[in-house]
Parts: C-alpha cells; sequence; structure tokens
C-alpha cells in the first residue's frame, strides 16, 4: 500500500516508519524540515520525504493524490508558542481538506483515552481533533492511548527520573489518579494491526494494557524493577502550579508541557472494553513486562526514538535550515585547532559527547550554565542523549541540539538551545590532514548579548582549551 505518514520525527512516527517499510509498504513520509530527518538510515528502501507544514495549507502542495492509507501523528501540547488547542485544530482542519483530494481510504489516528466526564485541555483538544477528522469522506479509524510505556517515551522517562532521583517523594493528590499503561510495542501493532481492516473503519477503540494502576503503583513497581526502595507521601495541598514545576524541576520536562501533564494526570484513563485485541490477535504487555522491554533497548544502546528528541524548542519554529548554516558577520568565534593522534578514535569521542559522556574539561560548569538555563525556564543539562555511542541530525544532547552529524565528512555541528542574549553553535571537523578544528560561534543580540560574550570568555579559554586537548589526544602529554 501507499501510505503517508505524518509525525514521522516524533516518537511514535520513528518507530512506526522501519515497521511500515519492513512490511513492504511505500511511504511518504511529510517533515517540517527535510534537515531534521536522516534518509541515510533507511537508504535503499520504498521511501520519500515530503516538506509540509499542516499549520500552512499552502505546503501542502506536494502530497500526491494517490494515497491508500494515511496516518495522523501530529500534535502540539508541548508549544510554547500560540495555544496548542487552536494549532491542533487547524493542523487538523487542513490534514482532513488535504486528504479529501487524495484517494486515501483510511485514516489512522492515534489520540488519548477520554471517557472522562471533566477532560483536561489535552484530552479535550485531541477530542476535538477526532471530531474534526470524522466529518469526512475517508474512513476513520481512532486508537486513544493512554500511558505510552517504552525506551525513550516521555512517561517513561518522566517516571525513571522521579524513582531514580528521589528516595523519598512528596506528591500531589494526582498520584491517586487510575491508568492503564500500554507497552510501545503493542502501540505500533495496533498502529500495524488496524491498516485496511474494514472492520474498523468509522470506529474509534481504547487500547491499553491489562493493568489498571494509580501513577503512586507505577511509581513503586519501577522501583520494585530497578531494586530501589522508595517512600512516596502523597499531600492535598500541592496547586497544579507547585506540581508543575515540581515534575520540571525534577525531571527532562518543559514546563509547558509538565503543566499540560499536570493537567492530563488529574483525569482518570481507563480503557472501555472493545473487541480490537481479539480481532487483530495481539497479546497485551503487562507493565512489569514494559519496563523490562525498555530497559533491554535502553542497555543494548537500541533506542529507536525519544521524545527529547521530537520536542524541540520554538527557536526552531521556521525550521532547521535557518540554523544548518553558521554565519560568519556579526559574530564572536572561538576557534581552535589541533591535530589529533588518532583519527577514528577523536571521531568515536566526538560522538559520544555530552550525556552520561560529559564533555571531557570541566563538565560541572557545563552543568551549572544547565542549571541556570533550568532556573531562566530554559531546557537545562536535562536531556541528556538518546544513545550513548549514535547520533544524528536532529537529536537533543543536553542543551544543545544536533544541527548535522556526518562521519563521511568528519563533522558534527550543534546550536544551543538554552537561554541566551543571541545565538550559538559548536562545530567538530577533522579535516584530511588529520587536525580538529573546534569552532564556538556566537551572534549576539544587541549589547546584552556582547556583554555576555565578554563575561564568559574567561570560561571558554578554560573548557575550550581542556576540551580540544582531551579529545585530540588519546593520552595525556
Amino acid at each position: 500500500m501507499k501510505i503517508l505518514l505524518t509525525g514521522v520525527t516524533g516518537y511514535i512516527g520513528q518507530r512506526l516508519l522501519p515497521v511500515l517499510l519492513a512490511n513492504g509498504h511505500e511511504v511518504i513520509c511529510c517533515v517540517r524540515d527535510k534537515n531534521r530527518f536522516n534518509k541515510r538510515n533507511y537508504s535503499g528502501q520504498n521511501l520519500r520525504i515530503i516538506e509540509a507544514d499542516f499549520l500552512h495549507k499552502e505546503s501542502l502542495q506536494q502530497i500526491p493524490n494517490d494515497i491508500d492509507v494515511a496516518y495522523y501523528l501530529i500534535h502540539s501540547m508541548s508549544t510554547e508558542m500560540g495555544d496548542f488547542e487552536d494549532m491542533e485544530e487547524i493542523c487538523a482542519t487542513n490534514f482532513k481538506n488535504c486528504m479529501e483530494q487524495t484517494t486515501a481510504k483510511q485514516v489512522i489516528y492515534l489520540s488519548g483515552i477520554s471517557n472522562a466526564d471533566e477532560l483536561s485541555k489535552h484530552l479535550s483538544s485531541r477530542k476535538n481533533v477526532e471530531t474534526v477528522l470524522s466529518g469526512a469522506n475517508f474512513a476513520l479509524t481512532t486508537l486513544r492511548a493512554g500511558i505510552i510505556v517504552g525506551s525513550g517515551s516521555a512517561s517513561f522517562e518522566i517516571i525513571r527520573d522521579l524513582v531514580e532521583k528521589l528516595p523519598f517523594m512528596i506528591t500531589p493528590q494526582w498520584l491517586k489518579t487510575k491508568c492503564q499503561p500500554i507497552g510501545i510495542r503493542n502501540v505500533i501493532e495496533f498502529l500495524i494491526g488496524v491498516i485496511g481492516k474494514t472492520e474498523t473503519y468509522h470506529n474509534s477503540y481504547d487500547i491499553g494494557g491489562p493493568d489498571v494502576l494509580s501513577y503512586e503503583q507505577m511509581l513503586l513497581l519501577f522501583a520494585k524493577k530497578r531494586g530501589l526502595k522508595r517512600r512516596i507521601i502523597i499531600v492535598p495541598v500541592m496547586t497544579p502550579r507547585i506540581s508543575s514545576y515540581w515534575l520540571y524541576f525534577v525531571t527532562a520536562t518543559s514546563y509547558s508541557l509538565a503543566k499540560n501533564l499536570v493537567n492530563s494526570m488529574k483525569v482518570d484513563v481507563t480503557c472501555k472494553p472493545n473487541n480490537l485485541t481479539n480481532l487483530l490477535g495481539i497479546k497485551p504487555i503487562k507493565y512489569e513486562a514494559a519496563i523490562e522491554m525498555a530497559f533491554d533497548r535502553i542497555e543494548q544502546n537500541q533506542v529507536v526514538s525519544s521524545w527529547r528528541d521530537a520536542q524541540t524548542s520554538d527557536i526552531f519554529s521556521e525550521g532547521f535550515s535557518k540554523y544548518i548554516k553558521v554565519p560568519t558577520n556579526g559574530c564572536f568565534k572561538d576557534i581552535r585547532i589541533m591535530k589529533v593522534d588518532n583519527e577514528q578514535t577523536s571521531i568515536d569521542k566526538i560522538w559520544a559527547i555530552g550525556g552520561k559522556t560529559g564533555w571531557y574539561y570541566g563538565t560541572w560548569l557545563w552543568e551549572l550554565r544547565g542549571f541556570i538555563d533550568q532556573l531562566a525556564g530554559g531546557v537545562g543539562m536535562r536531556r541528556g542523549r538518546k544513545s550513548d555511542t549514535q547520533i544524528t541530525s536532529g537529536d537533543a544532547l543536553d542543551f544543545w541540539r544536533v544541527m548535522l552529524a556526518d562521519k563521511k565528512e568528519k563533522r558534527l555541528l550543534l546550536f544551543a538551545e538554552m537561554k541566551l542574549p543571541g545565538e550559538a553553535w559548536l562545530e567538530f571537523k577533522i579535516d584530511d590532514k588529520q587536525n580538529l578544528r573546534q569552532t564556538a560561534t556566537f551572534r549576539p543580540l544587541g549589547l546584552l548579548g556582547r556583554l555576555y560574550w565578554y563575561a564568559v570568555l574567561p570560561f571558554h579559554g578554560f573548557i575550550f582549551n581542556g576540551m580540544i586537548l582531551k579529545i585530540a589526544q588519546t593520552k595525556a602529554k
């Protein structure tokens, strides 16, 4: 079948794409910016990339008419710019109008469980999108999921942060809320299983695992699996604002996402019974088994996608292309060049930078800068990296975003997503003479930007000199 896949750079889309290709489908991927998609991972496969932004209907003209099935995996909950409800309705309306001009027989939409009488802003928006998509000349199949558990999923990583960082937790009342977690493997099985199933046309299904648990139970079961003793005290006095700050400072979420998550966590998300599991022959995975599978992936460095990579800041609202070319005019630069002892060793070090590895020199200063950024409402250093050894364009890397990672060119380019009075790039490149060129570029914004550069200049001399020495040299000299 010819399948249109939206949200391909998101957590679910990155998991779904290789399965669709492995099943022999021709896949048309819609991305807002081609620079964020690493096509090299899928070379030789039946894949086409189209730039399309569903907020702007004029950008959808490249979408072919001869579509059989389309996936709608677009959401805007983590945005800090504009009202995400309005944005989601605009996207859904433009998508629906576009699909009505094609031969698509079925649209598959992944939504959230919305059975409660009072819904959060997020779940209400998800339900509204379903209403928009329902009024069309194609058959809509809606799958409604609650907490998704898998390596790199937002829910899994938030629970992991809470359990592994806090031996003692004073928590809000919403930890008593009931939910029905589902393993990412099951989510993909459902998304694949409903393709072309006429029985699922014009129907919606709640999908979940076999366990109905409170958030408190989920945290304690996670701790048990990790061999950790944790104590939780639930208090009724935590306001949504305090709860949101609590999540923001302890986990890797942005404040806007934490706020929306807290509002959603006050709503029970349990499944209404349906026959879809039997219809598709899917075996639901228990919560504890889903945790084990997630850690198996992490330990093997095989995390396919991470919500942290999908969650880009509003800096990139105009696309990656604007920032992938490092400017020269009006910029301050710190350039250091050093001969490398062993080219492959240095490349491996560059590709492992950040996250658990750290920054090779003065890592505590990087962490201090990340903490200051977090206090200012920035991303801080909490995001780490998806894999300890692999890195691709679009990945989050501490408070940087990977703009370009090309081992053939021996070049890594990072762009800063921290709060700055300007824009910053960090680039590593090894030339044909085995010289490592390490360049920090800062384009200041006004007088404050210039003052900032001169204020941090002494730290640059300490950090950047030590870093290039550690990367270039295989042993201390």
